[in-house]
């Protein structure tokens, strides 16, 4: 008993499991949007993309989130604005952006002389976190919450049905943009952190997992928020008993959830007479 408590009594893995956790609720939450509207590539575009800001601003002593946060929310609103008429998918117009941004952030580093320094501003350590960090992503988090909150059917139903959305007078383009945005402040608080692996595993992994398990989206937001949790708990005391990368613990054990939430799938449907494994393959996520 004493030895799970260690942990908890150092000052640096306390601001480790704060940042950890906030971070995992934000990303659980949206990740299931991310999951359900195939964008799962937006983790890594969004982290990546903001490259070109970080350098900005180290070079000129600015604030490091500001500068990826308007790199980040650029990617995103460039993400919409080509994908907006339908004629490119999502997924394209993600590759396009992330491959034109990071390219340009690699061009602005290889004319610098702190080319180790700044490429390590996108590998964060959240054994490293500071207070400064903490309030970031308290900040964050209560935004992106709170309108998420207030967006919640608006987002629900421009993500299943987004005829019926335009239908019912709402405009799917507007909810995608909110998202994107949101994405990319969720991702950007986080790589200045804890990192681009940590973050990508934690958008994509927990709600991969809570997607097996559920067609309900509320249900299904509250699985991949608690898969999140207990991959940061089990995550951070591997780390800290065993001596291994924080980032890399947190991700692994998200994806032996995934593997355990598979495996209960199948044992589902292998148990469900022929006809109901129809349904329950082919049913949408509902409230």
């Amino acid at each position: 008993m004493v030895r799970l408590v260690e942990p908890l009594q150092s000052g640096f893995m306390q601001s480790a499991f704060a940042a950890s956790l906030m971070i995992a609720l934000i990303c659980g939450v949206l990740g299931v949007y991310v999951v359900l509207r195939r964008m799962a590539f937006i983790g890594d575009a969004v982290s990546h993309t903001a490259l070109p800001g970080l350098v900005v601003a180290y070079l000129n002593g600015w604030n490091l989130f500001g500068g990826a946060a308007i790199a980040g929310v650029a990617t995103a609103l460039g993400i919409g604005w080509i994908s907006r008429r339908g004629l490119i998918r999502e997924d394209t117009a993600i590759g396009i952006v992330y491959t034109g941004l990071f390219a340009l952030g690699v061009a602005m580093i290889s004319v610098t002389k702190s080319f180790r320094d700044i490429t390590a501003l996108l590998f964060g350590n959240v054994l490293a976190v500071t207070t400064r960090d903490l309030v970031t992503i308290a900040i964050v988090a209560i935004v992106i919450c709170a309108v998420l909150a207030l967006l919640h059917k608006e987002l629900e139903l421009t993500s299943f049905d987004p005829i019926h959305a335009q239908v019912a007078g709402l405009n799917p383009d507007i909810t995608r943009y909110v998202l994107l945005v949101l994405l990319a402040l969720a991702v950007v608080a986080g790589i200045q952190a804890v990192g681009v692996v940590l973050v990508s595993g934690l958008l994509i992994t927990p709600a991969a997992a809570a997607s097996l398990l559920t067609t309900r989206l509320v249900r299904m937001m509250l699985l991949a928020v608690a898969v999140a949790f207990v991959s940061v708990f089990v995550g951070l005391y591997t780390s800290y008993f065993f001596n291994v990368s924080s980032g890399a613990a947190i991700v692994l054990t998200s994806s032996l959830c995934f593997l355990v939430a598979a495996a209960v799938r199948a044992t589902m449907v292998s148990r469900t007479p022929r006809s109901s494994t129809v349904s329950i393959v082919t049913s949408s996520p509902r409230l």
